[in-house]
C-alpha cells in the first residue's frame, strides 16, 4: 500500500486527539490525551504556559438556582473532580438530630426525622464550624436550632356538609414554613440580620387530624454529601462534551427534511437556496446524540457525529442553599486545598 502522506497522517492524529467520534456501533478515540507518547509526533506532557493559554471558562446561562458554563482545555479527570466535589464535598447545613417531645401523627418518629433531614436549610455553611464528634450538645458556632410545634384543630365555622379537609380543620398540613429558628447562645448578636429558614416554605412534612400534634426540636449541623446525601448542595451537577455535527456533502430536499427530524429541535435548519431545500447545522450544542441518523441508509454515511474532547458543558443546579456560582468557586477552592495538602505531604515525607 502506498505510504500515507505525512499531512494526512497528521490530520488523522489531530482528529483522534481532539474528537471523540460516534459511530453506528460504539465510540472511537476515547482514550485520554493527558499522557506523553499517546500520539506519535505530539508532545503531550503537561505544560503550565500552554494550559494557561488554552484554558477558558464561558458562562452560558446563569439563573438563581442553575448555572450552565463551558470549561475548555481540561481533561476528563479534572472535570470529573469538579463534578464529584460539587456532589459530595461542598458542605451545607442540614438537620442532624431531631428531639421528639410529642408526635401523635401517623408519621413514625424515624420517618419524620428522615423527612426533616432532607429539607434544605437556607443558612450559609461558611458561617459555621463542623461539630466535634461525640458532641451531644451543640454550641452557637456549630449548630442551628429549629422548632416545629403544631397541633391540628377542628374549624368550628366549617359548613356541616363540607368534606374538604382544608375547610374542616386548622393546621392539618404541616409545611416547612412551620419550622422556626430558635437562636442558641449569642446567635442573635452573631447574626443580627440572619434569616435562617428552609429554602422552600411549601414542603409538605406531614398530615394531621384533629387532636394530633407534632412537637420537635431540631439541630442542624454542617456536613458533606459524602456522609449523607442530605448535605449535598446540588440537585444535580453534570457535564457533557460539546457535540460536533459535520455534513460530509450537501443534503437537499427530502433528505434534508429527514435529516432535520433525526436531531433535536434547533440543531439542523433548512435553507432555501436557488429553490432547493438545503440542510445546514445551526446549533450542534442542542443535540443529545440519539444517533437516529444511523438508522437511515441514505444518510448515515453523509454525516459525522463527534464530540470535542476537551470542551465540557457543565450544568450545576443548586438546591437553593447557595447560588450555583458560589458552589463552583467553593468546589475550586476545595480542589486547591486537596492539591496543597498533597504537596505538603510530599514535602514532609523524607526521601529515601
Amino acid at each position: 500500500a502506498p505510504p500515507i502522506a505525512p499531512m494526512a497522517a497528521r490530520r488523522g492524529a489531530d482528529e483522534m486527539r481532539d474528537r471523540v467520534v460516534l459511530g453506528e456501533f460504539g465510540v472511537r478515540n476515547v482514550h485520554t490525551t493527558d499522557f506523553p507518547g499517546n500520539y506519535p509526533g505530539y508532545e503531550d506532557a503537561w505544560d503550565q504556559r500552554r494550559f494557561e493559554e488554552t484554558f477558558r471558562v464561558d458562562v452560558i446561562r446563569e439563573e438563581e438556582d442553575a448555572l450552565e458554563f463551558d470549561m475548555v482545555g481540561i481533561d476528563a479527570a479534572i472535570a470529573n473532580a469538579f463534578r464529584r466535589i460539587l456532589l459530595a464535598e461542598v458542605p451545607t447545613m442540614a438537620v442532624e438530630k431531631v428531639f421528639v417531645y410529642n408526635n401523635t401523627s401517623i408519621v413514625q418518629d424515624e420517618i419524620l426525622a428522615h423527612r426533616l433531614g432532607l429539607i434544605p436549610i437556607r443558612a450559609d455553611p461558611r458561617l459555621f464550624e463542623y461539630r466535634n464528634q461525640g458532641d451531644q450538645e451543640g454550641t452557637e458556632i456549630d449548630t442551628l436550632q429549629f422548632q416545629l410545634k403544631i397541633k391540628c384543630k377542628r374549624n368550628p365555622q366549617a359548613a356541616k356538609e363540607s368534606s374538604d379537609p382544608d375547610e374542616l380543620y386548622f393546621n392539618h398540613k404541616v409545611y416547612s414554613k412551620d419550622m422556626t429558628w430558635v437562636p442558641l447562645g449569642n446567635q442573635t448578636d452573631l447574626f443580627p440580620d440572619a434569616d435562617f429558614r428552609p429554602v422552600h416554605d411549601d414542603i409538605l412534612i406531614a398530615l394531621l387530624r384533629p387532636g394530633q400534634e407534632i412537637d420537635v426540636l431540631m439541630h442542624c449541623v454542617k456536613g458533606i454529601g459524602k456522609d449523607h446525601a442530605k448535605f449535598s448542595p446540588v440537585a444535580t451537577a453534570s457535564y457533557r462534551l460539546l457535540p460536533e455535527i459535520t455534513l460530509l456533502q450537501p443534503i437537499e430536499d427530502e433528505a434534508a427534511e429527514t435529516l432535520q427530524k433525526c436531531f433535536s429541535p434547533g440543531v439542523i435548519e433548512i435553507q432555501n437556496i436557488n429553490g432547493k431545500k438545503v440542510a445546514r447545522v445551526a446549533n450542534a450544542r442542542l443535540d443529545t446524540f440519539s444517533r437516529e441518523v444511523f438508522r437511515h441508509e441514505g444518510l448515515k454515511n453523509l454525516v459525522r457525529l463527534a464530540r470535542v474532547r476537551n470542551h465540557y458543558i457543565f450544568s450545576v443546579e443548586s438546591t437553593g442553599i447557595l447560588p450555583p456560582d458560589v458552589l463552583v468557586s467553593e468546589a475550586i477552592r476545595i480542589l486547591m486545598g486537596k492539591c496543597q495538602r498533597f504537596l505538603n505531604e510530599l514535602d514532609s515525607v523524607p526521601m529515601e
